[in-house]
Order: structure tokens, then C-alpha cells, then sequence
């Protein structure tokens, strides 16, 4: 069971909703994904080539929660105000905070972040916040009130799966009492495993489910792999050796290998 924002979910696959080739094909992925969270970006609600209003309704026929974001904010002003549209829009106080600070690889402003952060918690809304695997950066969001953090494997949309393991067992560790959730730059299902297996609480990703050849399929796959993934930490995987280790004992066989001479 998994708590994020004063809910006990099952699924520990949170799921997007931009750029699928149909509505349908969006609403069969999501449910193959199993996932109980979607997320939704404002401006593309407003914007999309799909009617706003039946993409809301398919959304609240799912009875699913909605988690808006502030994508394609570059500012703590404009992060704010999508922020307050988006309560009204969707009825809802959660928000994934998305304050930009670089446009080559979208990497989040930290001070950009924190200080939204403040201003939001403040005003009664259950902050996710987007953010890089930095330490500092983390310990600041906590500080302003966040209840989770959502660091990156790699930058948003590159599919690189987890540019630094040992920064993200770092978090890990680090935060180990505190609900944290892989934010971008997942492409495939083994990567999703390889961060589950680390101890993070749960996946968020979009595009390398939207844009696979059969997202159905792939929301399938990445279910899966985020199931086997959080298995396999709870059952606890052996160690790593630098050196081989038979698995059937040597000691007491009646046949040993011997030199040729």
C-alpha cells in the first residue's frame, strides 16, 4: 500500500496523459497500467486537439486521481497561478510543481521550486514536486512542508532510464522515511525495475508509454516490471561479489577437479 497526499493507493504506477495517438487508446493504457493516479497538465487540457470537457468526464468515469501539473512553467508566477486554475478546474489540491529553470534538458529551478513550494503548502495544496536527485534540493522541499519528493532518473523525455544509480541509492538512503516517487526520464520497463529494486516508493512516466508502437502493451510491461522491481526489494536480492561463488557446496564431495600434470 502506497500513501501520497492523505491516500492509500495500490498502484505504485502513476500515469500520464499527453500524447497518445486517441482518447480510447489513452483510457485502455491507463487501465492496463493499473494505475490510480493520472497526471494532467492545464494548458494542454485547455489547448488539445481533444474536447476538453469529454477528456475530463473519461477521466472522472475512471474514478481515478487527478494529480494537475504546472508543465511549461518557467516562473514561481506562472507556477502559482496554474496552480489556483488548476484547483478550480479539477477539484482537487494536489499539484505537481514544475518550475523550469534550464530549456536544453528541463532541468527544475531549485530556488524557483522551494519558493513555490512555500507559497502553495501555505495555501492548502499537497505539493509533488518536480525535482532533480540533489540532496540539498530535497532537504529545502522538506522544509517547506513537501510530504514528497520526485526526483528525476534523467532528463524529461529522454529515455535514458537512471543516469547516476548511485545518486539515486543516495536518495534513497538518505530519505529512506520519506514517499519518493521516479519523475522522468524512464524508457523501459527494466528500467523502471532497476529503480523499484532501489526502494523508491513508486514510477511516474508518460511518454515512454504514449509513444511506444502499442501503449496498451507497454502500460502493461511497465506495470509489470514496477510489480517485480518492489518484489524484489522487499525479498531482499543478494549482494554483489567481485569474484564467483559456486552455488552447490564444494566441501565434502567425494570428486574433486585435479591438476593435470
Amino acid at each position: 500500500m502506497l500513501r501520497l497526499g492523505g491516500k492509500e493507493l495500490f498502484s505504485r504506477f502513476l500515469i500520464g496523459t499527453a500524447r497518445y495517438p486517441s482518447p480510447e487508446t489513452m483510457r485502455q493504457a491507463i487501465e492496463a497500467s493499473g494505475s490510480e493516479v493520472v497526471t494532467v497538465s492545464l494548458r494542454r487540457y485547455g489547448s488539445g486537439k481533444w474536447d476538453s470537457n469529454a477528456f475530463l468526464n473519461l477521466l472522472k468515469e475512471m474514478q481515478l486521481n487527478i494529480l494537475p501539473n504546472t508543465a511549461g512553467c518557467y516562473s514561481v508566477k506562472d507556477a502559482l497561478t496554474v496552480s489556483r486554475m488548476a484547483r478550480e478546474v479539477f477539484n482537487t489540491d494536489w499539484i505537481k510543481l514544475e518550475v523550469i529553470g534550464d530549456d536544453y534538458n528541463l532541468q527544475p529551478d531549485p530556488f524557483g521550486t522551494v519558493e513555490a513550494a512555500k507559497i502553495l503548502i501555505k495555501e492548502g495544496f499537497e505539493v509533488f514536486p518536480y525535482m532533480t536527485d540533489d540532496l540539498v534540493f530535497a532537504e529545502r522541499l522538506l522544509d517547506a512542508g513537501c510530504k514528497v519528493l520526485m526526483p528525476w532518473a534523467a532528463p524529461i523525455g529522454s529515455g535514458r532510464g537512471p543516469a547516476n544509480p548511485h545518486s539515486l541509492r543516495t536518495f534513497r538512503a538518505r530519505f529512506k522515511d520519506v514517499p519518493c516517487i521516479i519523475d522522468a526520464g524512464l524508457g523501459k520497463p527494466s528500467h523502471a525495475a532497476a529503480v523499484m529494486e532501489m526502494g523508491f516508493d513508486g514510477v511516474l512516466l508518460n511518454t515512454a508509454v504514449s509513444l511506444a508502437r502499442d501503449p496498451v502493451e507497454m502500460a502493461r510491461a511497465f506495470a509489470m516490471a514496477i510489480d517485480a522491481g518492489r518484489k524484489a526489494y522487499q525479498a531482499g536480492m543478494m549482494p554483489e561479489r567481485e569474484f564467483a561463488t559456486p552455488s552447490t557446496p564444494v566441501v565434502g564431495t567425494p570428486f574433486w577437479h585435479q591438476e593435470k600434470k
